[in-house]
């Protein structure tokens, strides 16, 4: 697989997360993606005889020499095209994390009851 269609892929699939995420009440912004691979350099003989990167596929052939493979990292940072802000997954508005995480309400409808978010309780209606 040559590097530009496995970072093709990464991308293709953040749309496809965003596309799966509209319409829900909670949105995830994207965040650095870090990418490492490990590549092997070859040389085309036909025509341009250009050298292009071919990302080497994990459990590869065993025999293949390590020298002629080489390991490249970097950092992509999405950023959506039109307005150059961060990448959001999801629904444009923002969802309710009313009963996300400690220290929320815990307080059921009909229940009459719970704690506020400083965990002080409250009284019944």
């Amino acid at each position: 697989m040559e590097l530009a269609d496995a970072v093709e892929s990464v991308r293709n699939q953040l749309i496809e997360a965003a596309t799966r995420g509209t319409g829900r009440p909670l949105s995830f912004e994207v965040g650095d993606i870090q990418m490492e691979f490990t590549l092997e350099l070859r040389k085309e003989v036909k025509g341009s005889a250009r050298v292009k990167a071919w990302v080497v596929e994990a459990g590869a052939d065993a025999g293949r020499a390590t020298g002629h493979t080489h390991k490249v990292a970097f950092t992509l940072r999405p950023r959506d095209a039109t307005t150059g802000e961060a990448w959001q997954i999801g629904h444009e508005a923002d969802g309710s994390t009313e009963r996300f995480g400690a220290g929320g309400s815990t307080d059921r409808p009909g229940s009459g009851g719970g704690t506020d978010r400083f965990g002080q309780g409250r009284p019944r209606p």
